[in-house]
């Protein structure tokens, strides 16, 4: 891979290190500057500012001038909590050259570096360590810290505990290491570590990119009738501290966009399992909420409804604004009906069936437009039957 192409060759260069909390971003940091002999400058986005940024320059200026030159490598830990002024600080010596410039963040380089910046460092994707990976890290702790015997129950408990998260297991052992020697336990159990951890807590960035990953993954159960995959979704928002009131919203959502007028029950159990969490509040009120989740799962599917609002919202954004018709036209005052307004407008309640066949409803000169197409299933089959009737109605008259 590169970045071990750049540790073998000595020639560091500029990366962003992107993955979630406890995979080694800072760690392969220090290592960087450790191979290459530089100085090694740490700074954090959340408590730095402009000038840790002068006094890193400063400092890189000195190293490089000095009797015994050295590489400086500038680490900004949290990197996306910078804003555009201060991350644009960095590029004129990261172009010159003066200091190699390694960013830490646990969102989406993307949406929160600045392209200037990020065109000019390499992006390295940090995955969540698996469980062999963290089995590793507990056996060297075992090693260095003499922890007691972990029996396999309680290490897979550990490891569902740390979730991926090198720092979470060791901070995590190093608790157990301590309570074990104060007990002097010599083999630590399930039911001693639950005593000690108290309820598992898994890491979970509500407002980050995996919240919104998340998120995405139960709305694309949803869609594709997956009910069991959905409610799986569901429950990890849920266990690790989303808004239910957020995820109500978005089931409300699914409902128009998704299934629409197929099932027009979804959109209104969608509002009443909203309503119901409001009255009930957490955890009386997530049941309502995994109700409303099934049936959207094993709801018929169109999203005919969002095609045709699209198309329309298309379609006016481009077009001229075009003059109501005259028999369209509201004419509450006598001046309006002496201007024709309303004059000529065929009350479809009076007509046969209530339909005013070859009537007109759109602007003079507009040509026929068919935004809203139904889908075969549920309710909509109705519906196509329906319009298809209409329309035939609307040629019989000579109305298009």
């Amino acid at each position: 891979m590169p970045l071990r192409i750049a540790f073998e060759s000595g020639r560091p260069h500029s990366c962003i290190l992107w993955g979630p909390p406890g995979t080694g971003k800072t760690t392969i940091a220090r290592l960087m500057a450790d191979a290459f002999d530089a100085q090694f400058i740490a700074i954090s986005a959340v408590l730095g500012g402009v000038k840790d940024i002068r006094d890193a320059v400063e400092r890189a200026t000195q190293a490089a001038q000095g009797l015994a030159p050295r590489r400086t490598i500038v680490f900004v830990d949290e990197v996306h909590r910078f804003n555009k002024s201060q991350q644009d600080a960095f590029l004129p010596h990261v172009e010159s050259g003066l200091f190699t410039f390694i960013g830490a963040t646990t969102e989406n380089p993307s949406f929160e570096v600045n392209s200037a910046l990020l065109s000019r460092a390499t992006v390295y994707v940090l995955q969540p360590l698996t469980p062999d990976d963290l089995k590793q890290i507990v056996a060297v702790a075992q090693a260095q810290q003499a922890l007691p015997a972990i029996e396999s129950e309680a290490l897979e408990r550990l490891l569902g505990y740390a979730d991926g998260d090198a720092r979470r297991l060791l901070n995590t052992l190093e608790t157990v290491a301590v309570m074990a020697a104060a007990e002097q336990r010599t083999q630590v159990d399930d039911a001693w570590l639950l005593q000690i951890l108290g309820e598992q807590l898994r890491r979970y960035d509500k407002g980050g990119e995996q919240f919104y990953d998340t998120i995405s993954a139960l709305h694309k159960s949803v869609r594709g009738s997956d009910p069991d995959a959905a409610l799986y979704w569901l429950v990890r928002m849920l266990d690790g501290g989303a808004d239910a009131r957020y995820l109500a919203r978005r089931m409300v959502r699914m409902a128009s966009e998704d299934i629409g007028l197929a099932d027009p029950r979804a959109l209104r159990l969608a509002l009443d399992a909203a309503e119901v969490y409001e009255r009930l509040g957490s955890p009386e009120g997530e049941l309502a909420l995994a109700e409303c989740v099934v049936y959207l799962s094993v709801a018929p599917k169109s999203n005919a409804v969002y095609k045709a609002y699209n198309a329309a919202r298309a379609f006016v954004r481009q077009d001229v604004t075009r003059p109501v018709p005259l028999h369209l036209r509201n004419a509450p005052t006598k001046l309006m009906k002496e201007l024709d307004y309303g004059k000529g407008y065929r009350y479809a309640h009076d007509e046969e069936g209530g339909f005013a066949a070859g009537e007109r409803y759109l602007p003079d000169g507009m040509p026929e437009q068919r935004f809203y197409a139904p889908v075969p299933r549920g309710l909509e089959i109705k519906i196509g039957d329906k319009l298809a009737e209409l329309r035939r109605r609307n040629r019989d008259a000579g109305g298009g």
